[in-house]
């Protein structure tokens, strides 16, 4: 078992692989969600550039996974019943963003000691 710390997050995590964050718009949203206790759904779609379905069904996803959670409630600038989502990483979703981004870094460090060694 490897243990590695992510340094972008401060958090020493078990480097290791999720391949369900992997794809590219799942590890970009997990990655704007760490550092942060909860970013507004439109915020979010804007952010990725993604469609309200798009990041919906990814949100879903996520959340059925017990990576992430939503929540809903009424928007304190508009005057219509409308309410605004909040997403948020669980527990669960942080150690996963935190050993993914920590094997990464593995992987890298790892890339450059191999350059390195044949540099020799």
């Amino acid at each position: 078992m490897t243990t590695s710390t992510a340094r972008s997050c401060g958090v020493a995590s078990r480097a290791r692989f999720d391949e369900s964050i992997h794809a590219p718009t799942r590890l970009r949203l997990c990655a704007l969600l760490r550092p942060v206790d909860h970013i507004d759904f439109s915020v979010l779609a804007t952010t990725l550039g993604l469609s309200d379905a798009n990041l919906s069904k990814t949100v879903r996803a996520l959340t059925e996974l017990g990576y992430m959670s939503t929540t809903k409630e009424a928007s304190a600038t508009r005057r219509d019943a409308r309410r605004t989502t909040r997403i948020a990483l669980t527990p669960a979703g942080r150690d996963a963003i935190d050993g993914h981004l920590a094997a990464l870094q593995d992987l890298a460090s790892a890339k450059d000691l191999s350059a390195t060694a044949t540099d020799r």
